[in-house]
């Protein structure tokens, strides 16, 4: 599969879409909320991010009547209504992404785990955000938003917030996660790397721009499925590096070394292969697909 750059998505069809899927759920009875870009444009500049490529909702099992039943069925309200889609379940969520006239859309419905869920990649967000949502006029409809969304802002996006930022942002979103991988007892992470079984690792040998390994790169790794926070290493001699993958998923990673860096915020890595990354010096932003097996 060939690297790709996130590309802006058409407005107007983003509010359609969005518009339709609030239709959709509202008829069924079911609170949802803004998150991620959406939320911030909505909240911060009245409207869509110029630059965004995709809409961000979410709701939460267990909360306000949601239940997993719910999902499935409404998921299958939006085959019914045009939307090409896919249910993906794991630790953290049931994310239902979906695609219509070229729009992106996910309803992320998070799974409450200690008072928190955990949004893109893996951030802590109180549950207590959305036990009263706020409500912000948005496209001419109205819209729930965490409560206050300040404090949403804050942590996920840093102090930093209310300044628009096209490139960068994913830097200071990882900044904001744990290294290491054992933040809950019990969780997939957990029994994973207590067993530290090699052949669910995958591997990534870094390459520059000519194709020469990269020895002493930083490598940062962070699941979107499973609770984790950041696992860390440094490529040998032979540029490569291993890390534990618990399953196959969307991962982000965060690649350093000299004066380059790339963050990588949505690939899809399996256990038991290893990755070859290649800096291309033309496009270090925005690049996603960007892996492949070596």
């Amino acid at each position: 599969m060939q690297a790709s750059v996130f590309q802006a998505m058409d407005l107007s069809a983003a509010e359609a879409v969005l518009k339709e899927v609030k239709q959709i759920l509202d008829d069924r009875g079911l609170i949802f909320f803004l998150r991620h870009g959406t939320c911030l444009g909505a909240v911060r500049d009245h409207a869509f991010i110029g630059w965004d490529d995709d809409v961000d909702t979410g709701s939460i099992i267990g909360m306000h009547g949601l239940t997993e039943e719910m999902i499935y069925a409404t998921a299958e309200v939006f085959r019914q209504n045009d939307f090409d889609v896919e249910v993906i379940d794991s630790e953290l969520h049931l994310s239902v992404d979906m695609k219509k006239s070229g729009i992106q859309f996910d309803w992320t419905c998070y799974r409450i785990i200690g008072d928190h869920i955990y949004q893109w990649p893996a951030v802590k967000i109180p549950v207590r955000l959305y036990e009263t949502p706020a409500e912000v006029d948005f496209l001419g409809e109205t819209f729930h938003v965490p409560n206050p969304p300040e404090e949403y802002f804050e942590l996920k996006y840093g102090p930093d917030w209310r300044t628009p930022k096209q490139t960068g942002f994913e830097r200071e979103v990882l900044a904001l996660m744990p290294d290491g991988p054992l933040p809950r007892k019990g969780g997939i992470m957990a029994r994973l790397s207590a067993m530290l079984p090699w052949h669910r690792a995958g591997g990534l040998r870094v390459l520059d721009q000519d194709g020469r390994p990269i020895e002493g790169a930083n490598v940062g790794v962070a699941p979107t499925t499973v609770l984790s926070g950041i696992e860390r290493s440094v490529t040998d001699a032979s540029g490569f590096t291993k890390f534990l993958l618990p399953e196959q998923a969307l991962y982000v990673l965060e690649i350093k070394y000299g004066n380059h860096e790339e963050i990588l915020y949505m690939e899809t890595l399996a256990p038991g292969i290893n990755y070859v990354y290649k800096a291309d010096p033309e496009n270090s932003d925005g690049r996603y697909n960007v892996l492949v097996p070596e």
